[in-house]
């Protein structure tokens, strides 16, 4: 439910009012959303980086490092 506040209080799009349980429960589905998303983001933050993804990332240092070196050397 979408709102926006006007002039006589709290109204939904279709500029009806909205009592305060409609308002509770977008209140609370905002919570849960909120909820959700901080455990997905926990559980992704505790997987760990990928032995191949750890490979590749050693690769660039290293084409980074050599780059790095020839431009000095030039």
């Amino acid at each position: 439910m979408n709102q926006h506040a006007g002039k006589n209080g709290t109204k939904n799009v279709d500029g009806d009012d909205v009592d305060e349980s409609e308002t509770a429960l977008v209140a609370d589905g905002s919570e849960m959303i909120s909820e959700k998303l901080k455990q997905l983001y926990d559980s992704v933050a505790e997987e760990g980086i990928s032995d191949r993804f750890l490979d590749l990332l050693e690769k660039l240092d290293a084409a980074e490092q050599k780059s790095s070196d020839e431009e000095r050397s030039s």
